[in-house]
């Protein structure tokens, strides 16, 4: 190999100098991501199938034992029941939207038959039926038996502003602001750590609120996610190959 071939051969290896660094770093992000999201993907699959599994279960009364609620505090879709009196007065409206219509969940507390208070989700109602007046007869007297599916409170996320109290609005699922709205008469003790959403039937008098607002479908991308990362690795190893042999072939060529 001639001096001259020497020096194009150093040149085409220093011109791949930082499009090589930067291939060394970006490959093992781009794959690494295609592995998170396959563990991601099995992580789904589990949620998805432990929410089928407990959906199909019978009702379980929160309150038979007295104490039974202590044994769900960290479960989540579990089926119940339970009976007491709802305070409509107390009623709490949670943004929320269903088939393209934007209105809100109403979330009601509940005087159990055991002394505690649970805060129910009784449903979905349209914007032009926040005010309860205009379903009065959904404003149900009396000792009623719910039955729903049990609900962790919410986390509040970056980007669900604080409840507006002046206007009874709320974003989140935040059963600690909830609990402190209800003011002094109501023991923050007695307060059932957890929701209940309340199945569709039986429907409220009226229709409203609308039950069954619970998503059980969960979106599961994650295997399309991780063809998507590891197709952009290989993407860029050939990217990296069309770019470098030219470089390499014809500078090292006798």
């Amino acid at each position: 190999m001639t001096t001259e071939n020497s020096a194009g051969a150093l040149a085409g290896w220093r011109s791949l100098l930082w499009p090589g660094l930067m291939t060394l770093v970006s490959l093992p992000i781009l794959i690494g991501l295609g592995v998170w999201q396959l563990e991601r993907l099995a992580w789904k699959e589990g949620l998805i199938a432990s929410i089928a599994a407990e959906v199909g279960k019978a009702p379980l009364p929160l309150e038979q034992p007295a104490d039974a609620w202590k044994t769900l505090e960290t479960e989540e879709y579990r089926p119940v029941s339970v009976r007491g009196r709802f305070r409509h007065a107390d009623e709490r409206h949670l943004f929320a939207s269903a088939d393209g219509a934007t209105g809100w969940h109403v979330y009601t507390p509940l005087e159990t038959e055991g002394g505690h208070v649970l805060f129910v989700n009784r449903g979905f109602v349209p914007d032009t039926m926040k005010d309860a007046a205009t379903r009065a007869s959904g404003q149900v007297d009396g000792v009623v038996e719910v039955r729903g599916l049990l609900r962790k409170p919410g986390v509040h996320g970056w980007f669900e502003p604080d409840a507006d109290l002046a206007r009874n609005v709320w974003y989140w699922r935040d059963l600690p602001g909830l609990t402190a709205s209800l003011g002094s008469d109501v023991d923050p003790a007695k307060v059932l750590p957890f929701f209940v959403d309340a199945l569709a039937e039986p429907a409220n008098p009226g229709g409203w609120p609308k039950g069954g607002v619970t998503r059980l479908e969960i979106p599961n991308r994650h295997m399309e996610y991780a063809l998507t990362w590891f197709g952009l690795a290989a993407t860029l190893v050939v990217i990296f190959a069309v770019f470098a042999w030219p470089r390499l072939g014809r500078r090292s060529a006798p």
